[in-house]
C-alpha cells in the first residue's frame, strides 16, 4: 500500500501511483504536497492509474498546481515502462486510455529494462474551436497573440491538448519563463495552454523551449515535441520525420500525412518506495497541509 515510482522522461519527471493502492484522496491540496520539491516526492505531476473506460489501462494525469492533463507525451512513455515492468502487461504493446484520447505504447526491452517507449500520439488539430481558440478564424495558424506592448505570430494545435507555438531566430531561457505564464493564462486560451518557442534548425530537427500548462518550465515535453512538430509542417517549414532538441534530450517525431503523431524516446526509472507516516498522516488530513 501507498508505494510509488519516480521516473522521468528526459528530465520531465513524474510519479507514478495505483489508484488501488493509496488510501488516501488525490485532492488538489495532497496533489501540491507529493509533487513538491522541498516538502514532497517533487515531480512534474502524478501519474495515476485508474480503472480503464476503453483500452488495457487507465490514466488520470495530474499537474503540480492539482489540475489535469489531457495527456503527456513523456508521461505516457513513463506511464507504459511502469506497466511493463510492474505491472505484467501482457504484451510490449497494448492501449493507454487517456482523457486525451485512447493512445497505443510499444516498449522497447534490453537487458530485461524498457530504455525506449514508441507512443501513437492521436491527430493533431488546428481547428480554434477544438483547440480551443478564442479566434475567429477556423483554423488557428499564424494569428496574432497581443502580450501587453508586444506581438507574436503563434500556430496553436491540439494534440489531445492545446499548445501555442511561437517561432524565434533565437531561443531564450529568460523570454519563456518571463512571457510563458502570460501566454498561459491568456483570455484567447480559454482552457489555458501549454507554451513552445520553437526555432527551426534544418528540415529535419527543430530546437524548443517549453512552459507547461500547469507546470511551468520543463526540460523536455513529449506533447509539446508533437505540437511543435505538426505546426512545422503545417507552416512549411520542415520535413514529416523530425527530431525535436529540447534541453532535456530530444525526441523523434513523425507527422502522418493524415496528420497522426508518432513519438519514440528513451525513459528511466530513478527510484521507487513508500510514502512515509508522516507525509502519509497529512495526505490523509489536507487540512493539515500548510504550503
Amino acid at each position: 500500500m501507498n508505494c510509488f515510482v519516480k521516473s522521468h522522461g528526459l528530465g520531465n519527471d513524474y510519479i507514478v501511483l495505483d489508484s488501488a493502492e493509496i488510501d488516501f484522496d488525490l485532492g488538489k491540496s495532497a496533489i501540491e504536497l507529493i509533487c513538491h520539491r522541498n516538502y514532497g516526492i517533487g515531480s512534474d505531476g502524478i501519474l495515476l492509474l485508474v480503472p480503464p473506460a476503453r483500452g488495457d489501462f487507465g490514466l488520470r494525469i495530474l499537474n503540480p498546481d492539482g489540475s489535469e492533463a489531457e495527456k503527456s507525451g513523456n508521461g505516457l512513455r513513463i506511464f507504459a515502462k511502469y506497466l511493463y515492468e510492474r505491472k505484467n502487461a501482457s504484451s510490449k504493446i497494448f492501449s493507454i486510455d487517456t482523457p486525451g484520447g485512447l493512445v497505443t505504447a510499444e516498449v522497447e526491452e534490453k537487458d530485461g529494462r524498457v530504455h525506449h517507449v514508441t507512443v501513437e500520439m492521436g491527430t493533431a488539430t488546428f481547428r480554434a474551436d477544438e483547440i480551443p481558440v478564442d479566434i475567429e478564424a477556423e483554423e488557428a495558424v499564424a494569428q496574432r497573440l497581443v502580450l501587453g506592448a508586444s506581438e507574436f505570430d503563434f500556430t496553436a494545435v491540439s494534440v489531445g491538448n492545446p499548445h501555442c507555438v511561437i517561432f524565434f531566430e533565437e531561443l531564450r531561457e529568460d523570454l519563456i519563463r518571463e512571457l510563458g505564464p502570460e501566454i498561459e493564462n491568456h483570455p484567447v486560451f480559454p482552457n489555458r495552454t501549454n507554451v513552445q518557442f520553437a526555432q527551426v534548425i534544418s528540415r529535419e530537427s527543430v530546437r524548443i523551449l517549453i512552459w507547461e500548462r500547469g507546470a511551468g518550465y520543463t526540460l523536455a515535453s513529449g506533447s509539446s515535441s508533437c505540437a511543435v512538430a505538426a505546426a512545422c509542417v503545417k507552416s512549411g517549414l520542415t520535413d514529416r520525420k523530425l527530431r525535436m532538441l529540447m534541453p532535456g534530450g530530444h525526441l523523434d517525431i513523425n507527422i502522418g500525412e493524415d496528420w497522426a503523431i508518432t513519438m519514440r524516446g528513451e525513459v528511466e526509472e530513478v527510484f521507487s518506495g513508500m510514502l512515509s507516516d508522516d507525509l502519509l498522516y497529512k495526505l490523509r488530513n489536507p487540512s493539515s497541509i500548510n504550503l
